[in-house]
């Protein structure tokens, strides 16, 4: 039976390893043939803000497992409009194509799926 499964990131990227675990997990999940999303409020944005230097905080660069998620099928990333506009962001400024959520309407995204996790 297939699950609908939403990973809700929140944290600003170079946040110790749990990014890098969350990433793990998100993989794992779709790699069994479960439906990934992926929800970016707050300074989890900038996970997929282009030009990161990653090395300048010791931490690996996440921008490749970003990249990998189409292998995996996932194809669903939103980002909430407000969390980019108020850090100064704009879609243009990420590294995928996203699609964009207002903070009104999060709540009822969140009910479409069978399983939340926020990393």
């Amino acid at each position: 039976m297939h699950k609908k499964f939403l990973f809700v990131l929140r944290k600003p990227p170079f946040n110790g390893v749990s990014m890098q675990e969350t990433l793990d997990s998100v993989l794992t999940i779709a790699a069994f043939d479960q439906a990934v999303s992926l929800l970016l409020l707050d300074d989890g944005v900038f996970q997929l803000k282009n030009g990161q230097q990653p090395d300048r905080f010791g931490m690996k660069d996440t921008a490749a497992v970003f990249g990998a998620l189409e292998i995996y099928d996932i194809h669903d990333i939103r980002v909430e409009v407000e969390s980019l506009q108020e850090r100064g962001l704009k879609p243009r400024d990420l590294c995928l194509p996203v699609r964009e959520i207002y903070r009104k309407d999060v709540a009822g995204y969140m009910k479409e799926f069978d399983v939340v996790l926020a990393g």
